[in-house]
């Protein structure tokens, strides 16, 4: 009777684990699918000319994308520039102040932020932004940006930080070790793993984002550096060209998505690289 018990349980657990790998690979045949055919699309378009130059007028075979993925750069830069020390510093006061009425609002705020659609920031960061200035910009792109940026880089600080004991910090004050010298050199080095991989995440996360920029950095089809003028991105360039009744734009809007997903794909094996590096063990 026992051994029957046994091989039940045994063929529970064989026929439980199949079921599970089944799911699993039926959750990955979607994703499998779509990478296969941005890539089988994509990749016929990519060559040198691609990168460097900018989009030819209608009618006019070839044209680039220089424009659109300088401009995605210099929107993510400034975005990581406003939003990881503002989400960082964020996050050690969440860390710190537990069970403060600061710390509730804050949470909350973080949360509801979280959830906010990025089409809404981008009108958000229209009104607020773009009219009083009286023009699209990438400034106030990268401004809208960085508010999709924060929550990830704020919770992956906080949980993080909330992961280091207390004794690590009580014993660098108990040499005498001044408070922020304490946070900058003991205790954010020590959870840098976790809030690298959220502030790359969130890079990765905005590098995608199209509504927010289509009310704010707009597009421009000419070379620009200015962060205070019309930039064109990676993502704006895909959903403009898609939906052109053109083949040569449907190719380039092919090789534009292939080489988001690449960047996309490098982010993430990064932030692998950098956990499998960094992690620290209490």
């Amino acid at each position: 009777m026992k051994d029957k018990n046994i091989k039940y349980r045994n063929i529970k657990n064989d026929v439980f684990k199949a079921l599970v790998i089944l799911l699993t690979a039926i959750c990955t045949l979607p994703l499998l699918l779509v990478l296969y055919r941005i890539f089988s699309e994509g990749i016929s378009v990519i060559n040198w000319n691609f990168f460097i130059n900018l989009p030819k007028p209608v009618g006019e075979q070839g044209g680039g994308i220089a424009n659109a993925l300088s401009g995605s750069i210099l929107m993510i830069l400034v975005s990581s520039i406003i939003a990881i020390p503002l989400g960082i510093s964020i996050g050690i006061h969440l860390s710190e102040n537990r069970k403060s009425k600061l710390t509730y609002w804050a949470l909350l705020s973080v949360d509801v932020l979280q959830g906010i659609p990025s089409i809404v920031i981008g009108i958000l960061i229209y009104l607020w932004v773009v009219k009083p200035m009286g023009s699209f910009s990438a400034f106030s792109g990268s401004i809208a940006l960085s508010l999709i940026m924060l929550p990830s880089i704020i919770k992956s600080t906080e949980e993080t930080l909330k992961l280091i004991p207390d004794s690590l910090k009580e014993a660098s004050l108990s040499l005498g070790v001044p408070y922020y010298r304490t946070m900058l050199k003991v205790i954010l080095p020590s959870g840098i793993t976790g809030i690298l991989a959220g502030t790359i995440l969130s890079i990765a996360r905005v590098a995608g984002e199209t509504a927010p920029l289509l009310f704010t950095a707009f597009g421009n089809p000419f070379m620009n550096t200015n962060i205070f003028k019309p930039m064109s991105s990676l993502p704006a360039i895909i959903f403009n060209y898609s939906i052109s009744p053109y083949e040569d734009w449907h190719k380039l809007a092919w090789g534009a998505s292939f080489i988001l997903i690449i960047i996309i794909l490098i982010l993430n094996i990064i932030t692998k690289i950098a956990q499998a590096r960094w992690k620290v063990q209490f």
